[in-house]
C-alpha cells in the first residue's frame, strides 16, 4: 500500500476516534472533587488558571501541550477547560437541544440526554487541570504537578526542594544490602531554586503558561547548561563551563521547566553500562545503578537520567540515543524513552558520538510526560542544518496523540528474528502481542530478508566519527580553559575511565580518510543508512503497517541487534514498559522489558499514540520499593 493511501486510512481513524474521546478519560482525572462541590456556588471562589497574555505575539497558552481530553469540551475558544468554561455551563443549566442557545453548549453534554445538569458540570470539571487533594511526589506525572501546583497545594519552590532533598538521601546511598548506590547524578542546580520561584511568579501572574511551568528536569551530562559545567561524564571536562546552552536547553527553559541537575553516564556516551570518572580522582570511576536491584547497571548511556527518573530524583529527564542510549535505561528502569527522528531535535550544544545517528530525546515515567517533553525541544535550527527537514512536519503537540484507542485498527507487525528466545522477553513479547490484539489492533508476523538484515548489521558510527564530531564540538564550546581539547590530551590528562584507554587509542587513530569514506557525502555508512530507512520504510507500507514492534532488550541486556533499528534508519522510535522478570523464567528476577514501536520519518505522532494506547492498555510499570517517600 502507497504512503499516501496509508495516510487516507490514519486520517480516517483519527476522525473516528475523535468521536470516542470524551467517552475514554484517563485512568486519574486532574480535576479535585471540590470542583464539583462548587458548582452550586457558580465558581466564585475559584481562581483563574488560564494565562491572558498581554502580546498577542506571545503564545502564553499552554493548550498547545493538552491532550485531547483537556481540550476537547472546551466551550469558550482557548483549547482548554477553565473556570471560564464551568461558569458558561453553569449559567446554562437546564438548557435542553430545543433551546436556541443549545449549540454553544452542546458539546459539554457529556451524558448524551439532551440536557445541560449538574452532572455535565461535574463532569466538566474532571476535565481541568486542578487537583486540591494530597500531593504525593513520589511517581507525580507533570498532569500531578500542574493541578497541584494550579490548586495551590504545592509550588515548584517546594517540589524542587523535594527533589533535591531525595537527591541528597538516595544517590549516593546504599540502600539495598549488596548493592551499591545509584551514582545518577553528577551534580545539582544551585540556580534551581531561584528558576523554581520564577515559574510560581509566572504561574501566579499568568496561569499555567506551560505544561512544563515550573517542572524540574534532569538532563544527561552531554547537555550544555550555562549554569552548570558540562562534563560528558569526564574528569578531564570537569571544567567545563559554557556561557550557552544547548538548543533543547533552551526550549526547556523557554517552556519554564527548571533544570534541576546534570544526570550520570558513560563517559562521553561510549557504552552501555554508564560508568564516569566525573568529580572523582584521577584513575577512579563510578557505576551507574538500577533502582530495582540495586547490582545492576541501569544501563547506558543515558544510565544517569534513567536511574534518576526511575527513583523519582526529577520529575522528567533527557538523554542522548546513537545506537541505544535512550531506550536501554528506558527499558533497565521500566521508563518511557522518545528516539526522535534524526533531525528533530537539535544536537547544538550537545556533545556529540556520532552525528550520523545521534539525537536527543526524553526519558519519563509515561508517555504522556515523554510526549510534553518532546513538544518543548522541537524546531529548526541553523546550527545543526539537519533540523530543516522537520519543516512542516512537526504537529502543534504531540499530546493531540494521546488516544486511548489508537491501538483500535491499527496494523503492527514485528520481524520475527528480533523477539529471541530469552525466556522473560518471550513470555512478555507475546503477552503483549495478545494485548495489542485485544485492544483492536492487527498484530503481523514478518520474516527477515537480507536487505532488512543489513539494515540491522550495520554498526554505530562511534569508532570512526567521534574523533571528528567531538573536535568540532570542542571549537565551537569546549571552555577555554579547559586543557584536554582532542582525544589526545584526554589520555593525557589521566582523568578518565582507567578501562577506557584502548578505546580512546583507538579513536584517536581514525584519520580524515577513514571518517570520509564512513561518514562523508558518498561513504558507506551513509549510504547504508538512507538504504536502511528506505528498506524499512518499504517493508511497512508493502504491509501496511503503522509501525513495527519488537522487544528494547532482556532483564539488564539487550536483544541482539535490535536497538540498531532506529540509528541505522534515522526513523522514531518509543519504548514502553511492558512488564518485569519473574523468579519462574530464570533471568533477573525485577528487571524490566519494554516494548519498541518504531515509525515512519517525523510520525512521532503514530508512536506515541499507540505506544500510549499499549501503556493505559497494560500500566506495567512498578515502583521501585527501595525509593519510597522521604520521611
Amino acid at each position: 500500500m502507497t504512503t499516501q493511501r496509508t495516510t487516507q486510512r490514519t486520517t480516517q481513524r483519527a476522525t473516528q476516534r475523535a468521536t470516542q474521546r470524551t467517552t475514554h478519560p484517563p485512568k486519574r482525572a486532574a480535576a479535585g472533587a471540590a470542583l464539583i462541590a462548587l458548582v452550586g456556588t457558580a465558581l466564585a471562589a475559584t481562581p483563574a488558571l488560564t494565562a491572558q497574555a498581554a502580546d498577542p505575539t506571545v503564545d502564553a497558552s499552554p493548550a498547545a501541550m493538552l491532550a485531547p481530553y483537556y481540550t476537547s469540551l472546551d466551550l469558550t475558544g482557548d483549547d482548554q477547560v477553565t473556570t471560564e468554561d464551568l461558569t458558561v455551563l453553569t449559567k446554562s443549566l437546564g438548557t435542553t437541544s430545543t433551546d436556541t442557545s443549545w449549540s454553544a453548549v452542546a458539546k459539554a453534554d457529556t451524558d448524551g440526554d439532551g440536557t445541560i445538569t449538574v452532572a455535565d458540570v461535574a463532569a466538566l470539571s474532571h476535565r481541568m487541570i486542578y487537583d486540591d487533594g494530597p500531593f504525593q511526589l513520589v511517581e507525580a506525572s507533570t498532569l500531578d504537578m500542574q493541578a497541584a501546583m494550579n490548586a495551590g497545594v504545592t509550588t515548584s519552590v517546594a517540589i524542587t526542594q523535594d527533589y533535591l532533598d531525595r537527591i541528597a538521601a538516595y544517590d549516593r546511598t546504599t540502600v539495598q544490602a549488596g548493592g551499591r548506590p545509584l551514582n545518577s547524578i553528577i551534580t545539582t542546580n544551585k540556580e534551581a531554586l531561584a528558576a523554581a520561584k520564577t515559574a510560581d511568579t509566572e504561574r501566579a501572574e499568568h496561569g499555567m503558561t506551560s505544561m512544563l511551568l515550573g517542572v524540574p528536569i534532569a538532563l544527561k551530562d552531554n547537555y550544555d547548561t550555562k549554569d552548570m559545567p558540562t562534563t560528558g561524564g569526564c574528569g578531564c571536562w570537569d571544567d567545563n563551563q559554557t556561557d550557552t546552552d544547548a538548543a533543547m536547553v533552551t526550549g526547556l527553559r523557554s517552556a519554564g521547566a527548571v533544570i534541576l541537575a546534570k544526570a550520570s553516564l558513560d563517559e562521553f556516551a561510549y557504552g552501555f553500562v554508564s560508568e564516569f570518572s566525573s568529580n572523582q580522582p584521577a584513575g577512579s570511576s563510578l557505576l551507574v545503578a538500577s533502582p530495582y536491584v540495586t547490582t545492576q547497571t541501569a544501563g547506558g548511556s543515558s544510565g544517569g537520567t534513567g536511574a534518576a527518573i526511575a527513583a523519582n530524583l526529577a520529575g522528567i529527564g533527557f538523554g542522548t540515543d546513537t545506537g541505544g542510549s535512550i531506550r536501554i535505561p528506558s527499558s533497565y528502569n521500566q521508563l518511557v524513552g522518545i528516539r526522535p527522528t534524526v533531525g528533530l531535535t537539535s544536537r547544538d550544544g550537545i556533545i556529540p558520538l556520532a552525528l550520523s545517528q545521534d539525537t536527543g530525546g526524553p526519558i519519563a515515567r509515561s508517555v504522556t510526560d515523554a510526549a510534553v517533553a518532546l513538544d518543548a525541544v522541537t524546531g529548526v535550527d541553523a546550527a545543526d542544518p539537519v533540523t530543516s527537514g522537520q519543516t512542516g512536519k512537526v504537529p502543534t503537540s504531540y499530546t493531540a496523540a494521546l488516544d486511548p484507542e489508537a491501538l483500535q485498527g491499527a496494523r503492527i507487525g514485528y520481524v520475527t528474528s528480533m523477539v529471541g528466545t530469552n525466556a522473560t522477553t518471550l513470555r512478555l513479547f507475546n503477552e503483549s502481542v495478545a494485548k495489542l490484539t485485544a485492544a483492536g489492533a492487527t498484530v503481523v508476523p514478518i520474516s527477515s530478508t537480507a536487505d532488512f538484515a543489513k539494515v540491522l548489521n550495520e554498526g554505530s558510527g562511534s569508532t570512526n566519527e567521534f574523533k571528528h564530531d567531538l573536535d568540532e564540538y570542542v571549537q565551537k564550546h569546549l571552555d577555554p580553559d579547559v586543557t584536554a581539547r582532542s582525544i589526545s590530551g584526554i589520555l593525557a590528562s589521566g582523568e578518565y575511565v582507567p578501562s577506557r584507554k584502548s578505546t580512546y587509542e583507538a579513536r584517536d587513530k581514525i584519520t580524515d580518510a577513514q571518517y570520509q569514506a564512513w561518514a562523508g557525502p558518498t561513504g558507506t555508512h551513509t549510504t547504508q543508512l538512507a538504504t536502511g530507512k528506505q528498506v524499512v520504510t518499504s517493508m511497512m507500507d508493502a504491509q501496511d503497517l503503522d509501525a513495527l514492534v519488537y522487544p528494547s532488550g532482556t532483564p539488564y541486556g539487550t536483544q541482539s541487534t535490535n536497538m540498531r533499528l532506529s540509528p541505522n534508519t534515522g526513523m522514531p522510535a518509543v519504548t514502553v514498559p511492558m512488564g518485569q522478570a519473574t523468579a519462574a523464567d530464570n533471568t533477573v528476577t525485577g528487571g524490566g522489558v519494554n516494548l519498541e514501536f518504531l515509525g515512519r520519518s517525523y510520525d512521532e505522532s503514530t508512536v506515541i499514540g499507540l505506544g500510549y494506547a499499549f501503556e493505559q492498555a497494560t500500566h506495567a510499570r512498578t515502583t521501585p520499593a527501595a525509593y519510597g517517600p522521604l520521611g
